[in-house]
């Protein structure tokens, strides 16, 4: 078997595919996080927070070097503004991760309840005997 071939085997397999999909699906997923956290979540948070923007919090190590209208040394900032966006964002991706799996876990629990486990075949096969014993 070639490589290309075996490639394509191992590329075309469902779980890698299903995986492909999820990569997918979570990227498009937390661009719409991102897209809440910056234009309803963070302007509905800011009169809470007394009108401060937390998105554009910056803290100022040191201020820029200015040499008349050039820049020396450019401003040493901290955007903690930033970080915490990021991090509500991130909350928020796993809150509803957890959420999606915890669902998926009871759907599964709930199915593996419902079907009961088929006997082994050779119970099955010695009920079978035993029926046609106690029958002759």
């Amino acid at each position: 078997m070639g490589m290309i071939s075996e490639f394509k085997e191992f590329a075309m397999k469902g779980n890698l595919v299903d995986m492909a999909v999820g990569f997918v699906m979570g990227s498009a997923f937390g661009t719409v996080v991102k897209s809440f956290i910056d234009g309803v979540f963070m302007p509905l948070i800011s009169p809470i927070l007394g009108g401060i923007d937390l998105a554009s919090l910056k803290y100022t190590m040191s201020e820029a070097v200015m040499d008349g209208d050039t820049v020396v040394e450019p401003a040493v900032i901290v955007n903690v503004g930033d970080f915490l966006t990021a991090l509500i964002s991130f909350i928020i991706v796993a809150f509803v991760m957890f959420m999606i799996i915890k669902g998926m876990n009871k759907t599964k629990k709930a199915e593996e309840e419902a079907a009961p486990a088929a006997p082994p075949a050779n119970e099955v096969l010695l009920a079978e005997i035993r029926d046609l014993l106690a029958k002759s």
